[in-house]
């Protein structure tokens, strides 16, 4: 298939495609007698794995790396797991950041109702801070 059939069928764009192959995250495909990028159903599943690992916030880095492993089926899975969990603490931490975030803007909302003007305005004192 050429390149805008897979884009649709992976539902990235061009642009997106040619970056992963720049990246080395797709294999640089064949071409046909007009010079044309002819992909096969593995890159489709290529994209998928990598459009879903982007999806899950796992770096272009740690992409190379898991597609790496997965080309080495019998080897452990240690170093997989030790990537997902450090991304499971990072989460948290932005959660617990967020949820934080949260309480400020709470609390600085808070400190301003309707009907004030510009000049009594509780939330533009708090930032004032």
């Amino acid at each position: 298939m050429k390149i805008g059939l897979l884009a649709n069928k992976s539902d990235c764009s061009v642009q997106t495609i040619r970056f992963y192959e720049k990246q080395g995250l797709l294999k640089q495909p064949m071409r046909n007698a007009s010079n044309y990028r002819e992909y096969d159903d593995g890159a489709l599943k290529q994209l998928t794995f990598i459009r879903q690992c982007r999806s899950l916030g796992i770096s272009i880095n740690e992409i190379k790396q898991l597609i790496v492993l997965r080309e080495q089926p019998d080897k452990s899975c240690e170093s997989v797991n030790q990537m997902v969990k450090q991304h499971i603490k990072e989460v948290s931490k932005r959660l617990d950041e967020l949820t934080h975030l949260q309480t400020v803007l709470t609390d600085i909302a808070a400190s301003c109702s309707a009907g004030h003007s510009i000049g009594e305005c509780g939330v533009l004192k708090k930032l004032d801070i």
